[in-house]
């Protein structure tokens, strides 16, 4: 398959909506419109999309760079989607391989993601990519009142 990978523009609005509901998030093209700028605008952010020859987008992939007190500087691929019909296709591999690039370009030694575990698909990409489990963890949420 021939995959380009580019940065993501205000302009894949739609097309982002579309693929991150496949996987079920609930993000509507007016978050993701309003979510875009500000990823693109900063540094401290990587979002990336694959495109097919078409132009048509395939996959989108978020990475940040984290300074966390305790542990110092690190990576992280915060969200990877790719679209069902190309899922199996090295889409996937070749937005990995991106935004490892990325953080490699600001001299990070480790690219972190975490999965949820009712996704075993994906922890077997991400074994196949080098990625090796390093913990596991609850996520908590708080609701909180303006």
């Amino acid at each position: 398959m021939n995959v380009s990978i580019r940065t993501a523009a205000v302009a894949d609005t739609l097309s982002i909506a579309k693929i991150v509901g496949e996987l079920g998030y609930s993000a509507s093209p007016s978050d993701i419109a309003t979510r875009l700028p500000l990823l693109l605008d900063s540094d401290r952010y990587f979002l990336a999309v694959a495109t097919g020859s078409d132009g048509g987008l395939l996959g989108v992939i978020n990475a940040e760079r984290r300074l966390n007190i305790e542990s110092g500087l690190s990576y992280e691929i915060t969200g990877l989607v790719v679209a069902s019909i190309v899922r199996r296709a090295g889409v996937g591999s070749a937005l990995v391989a991106a935004a490892e690039a990325w953080a490699r370009s600001h001299g990070a030694e480790v690219m972190r993601v975490r999965s949820n575990v009712v996704r075993p698909e994906a922890h077997l990409f991400y074994a196949r990519l080098g990625f090796g489990l390093q913990k596991t963890q609850h996520c908590c949420a708080k609701a909180l009142q303006a």
